[in-house]
């Protein structure tokens, strides 16, 4: 192929510019003739519900236990408020799917408040936004419920409303109230719940009770913009969901099921997801492809393919008993695509979409190179490639590995693979021209990739390395369609994988933007269509680079993965002017989390002298200069 480079990427920390007279380090001549087409959608991003970054995290319900779902329930996250007792109750049924509720039992004599409160998810952030509180009840009663919003340690109210209410005991009612609020300082917030007790008799049951605050694009059961707002800001093309793993389950019988993520929250079972705690599937396929369409991401759907995680049981699936999980992936994209007069069209219509989503991506499986799944993937992807080929020829498929002997020997036309790097940054470096002269029939998906050292945050050395490994992508974009960071996000109080692109408490000020976060920034934010070739007098490293163009912007993304700061000078026939961002710290370990805040990008204009950008580029530093 052509040596092609360009650089897009968000930069922290003063920038050390020399728009003097110096002697450049590297010398890069931008044509702007010719070159290469990149991909439309080469940055996005992947989901999957680990670190609490679905359930406490980017879905906006905030109290956490809510449904008291799965076989064994407990209290967790639950308290009782005043003379009163609680209980997990299997003899009253919310529905079929949620068996239980939640009882508080009075006794008699007793009045005064009395109730229970709800922790959330370590704290629950409260906005200053209207939120909206909804709950079953069942029980002989009438009078006025007092619902507030207060301080764990302080007692400071920052919301509260009374609803009057009756209900009975031979079935449960429905409440929904608003409840304005003013924002809290820190995440230290209860949810509570309390009755006159003397209104009591006996006992009172509920059930699935959810607190909402105002959502992204205000969408019904949707998601929390302190995290959904930095997300929509990087700009990305698309969304793999759910999972990773969180889609294969520990067994068959714990798989993400679609028909169960959809519908009214109170006939979705929720499961034992893959990364230690239960899933509530609030978060559902209806909500994942709405979260696509409010922030303009193409959906790429994985389906399951016949294997799950832990070894042994009943998977792999082969042969003649993978036709039923065939058939609940076309009704799943008949649930999709289909028109409302299909079976599963109408049932997406009757749940409140008429119109069909969009989903032109599918990828089959997950990871089947692992864990014994590579010996009849060829067969399980064949199976489920031709059945749903069929019926929709204009998807695209995605194998779930690159590995060659896991994939079936002529792959069908149009196929990509999908291949994940989790490596150390000096291997991500070393890995820059991985794709630089690959056979360009079969194309990539880099479906997740990060920096992941000593089970540390995002670092500044690795957040370059990253940046460099981006470079070797962008001038390889005629070959790697997609790319996407993973793990997203991370929920600091509950954490089982990092590093993670964004971070967040219950705080609703609180959320880290990782160095990686800013270098993923910057790459998607500053993107051309066009890779266009550039001249250098110098060899790749420790400087790496790439040029690109849209319309009359030409982006050269530069990433210095040493401890000297270069001298750099690009030239671009006709550019006299442009923003140069970069982020930087001589520090290569400095680092962004809950506790501080070290790097930061740093943006100036710039001017051409004599037809050239001259600046220095700080020592492990990723840079962006959109010159215009």
């Amino acid at each position: 192929m052509v040596a092609f480079s360009a650089l897009s990427g968000l930069s922290a920390l003063p920038l050390l510019f020399s728009l003097a007279q110096c002697v450049y380090g590297v010398s890069l001549d931008v044509s702007t003739e010719g070159g290469n087409s990149s991909s439309p959608i080469l940055y996005g991003f992947m989901f999957e519900d680990i670190n609490h970054s679905g359930d406490g995290g980017i879905y906006a319900q905030l109290l956490r236990n809510n449904g008291l779902q799965g076989s064994q329930p407990d209290l967790t996250a639950w308290a009782a408020v005043g003379d009163a007792t609680l209980a997990v109750d299997t003899q009253n049924p919310l529905t079929e799917a949620i068996p239980h509720s939640l009882r508080l039992d009075v006794k008699q004599g007793v009045s005064g408040a009395v109730g229970f409160s709800n922790e959330g998810y370590w704290g629950i952030p409260v906005d200053g936004s209207e939120f909206l509180n909804t709950f079953w009840i069942k029980g002989d009663f009438s009078g006025d419920i007092t619902v507030r919003l207060v301080g764990s340690n302080t007692g400071i109210e920052y919301g509260s409303t009374k609803i009057t209410q009756s209900s009975h005991s031979g079935n449960f009612t429905k409440v929904s109230a608003t409840i304005p609020t003013k924002k809290a300082p820190d995440g230290a917030v209860l949810y509570q719940l309390t009755v006159d007790g003397a209104a009591v008799r006996g006992s009172l049951n509920f059930g699935l009770l959810e607190l909402f605050p105002q959502t992204f694009k205000s969408r019904p059961n949707g998601l929390k913009p302190q995290l959904a707002q930095p997300l929509d800001a990087v700009k990305g093309s698309f969304l793999r969901f759910p999972g990773g793993n969180n889609l294969e389950g520990a067994s068959e019988s714990l798989r993400w099921k679609w028909n169960q993520t959809i519908g009214p929250l109170e006939d979705r079972p929720g499961r034992q997801g893959d990364w230690t705690y239960y899933n509530t599937d609030g978060l559902g396929l209806d909500e994942y492809l709405y979260w696509c369409e409010d922030m303009g991401l193409a959906p790429v759907l994985g389906v399951w393919a016949g294997f799950a995680l832990q070894s042994g049981g009943n998977t792999p699936i082969t042969g003649d008993a993978l036709k039923p999980y065939i058939d609940d992936v076309l009704n799943e994209l008949e649930y999709i695509r289909g028109d409302s007069s299909t079976k599963y069209g109408a049932l997406r219509a009757s749940y409140g979409r008429k119109d069909p989503w969009t989903l032109t991506m599918v990828e089959i499986g997950n990871e089947d190179m692992l864990g014994g799944g590579c010996a009849s993937y060829a067969e399980r992807f064949t199976a489920f490639y031709n059945a749903i080929h069929a019926t929709y020829p204009d998807i695209t498929f995605i194998a779930s590995t690159a590995q060659s002997n896991c994939l079936p020997s002529k792959l069908p036309a149009g196929t990509w693979v999908d291949f994940h790097n989790y490596n150390s940054a000096n291997n991500l470096v070393s890995q820059f021209n991985q794709f630089d002269n690959l056979d360009r029939a079969v194309p990539y998906f880099i479906g997740e990739y990060s920096c992941q050292q000593n089970n540390a945050w995002p670092f500044m050395q690795g957040s370059v390395a990253e940046a460099v490994y981006m470079i070797g992508i962008e001038r390889n974009s005629d070959l790697v369609k997609m790319a996407a960071y993973a793990p997203l996000l991370q929920l600091v109080n509950a954490t089982q994988w990092r590093p993670n692109l964004l971070a967040f408490t219950q705080n609703p000020d609180v959320v880290i933007e990782t160095t990686s976060y800013h270098v993923q920034h910057m790459f998607s934010v500053n993107r051309g269509d066009t890779i266009r070739q550039v001249t250098s007098d110098s060899a790749f490293g420790p400087v790496y680079w790439v040029a690109s163009s849209a319309g009359n912007t030409y982006y050269v993304k530069l990433a210095n993965y040493g401890a000297t700061p270069q001298d750099i000078t690009v030239s671009i026939a006709a550019k006299t002017s442009g923003k140069l961002t970069v982020l930087a710290d001589h520090d290569p370990n400095a680092y962004n989390s809950d506790t501080q805040t070290l790097v930061t990008p740093s943006e100036v204009d710039v001017t051409a002298t004599n037809g050239k950008f001259t600046f220095t580029l700080p020592a492990w530093a990723v840079g962006v200069l959109a010159a215009t």
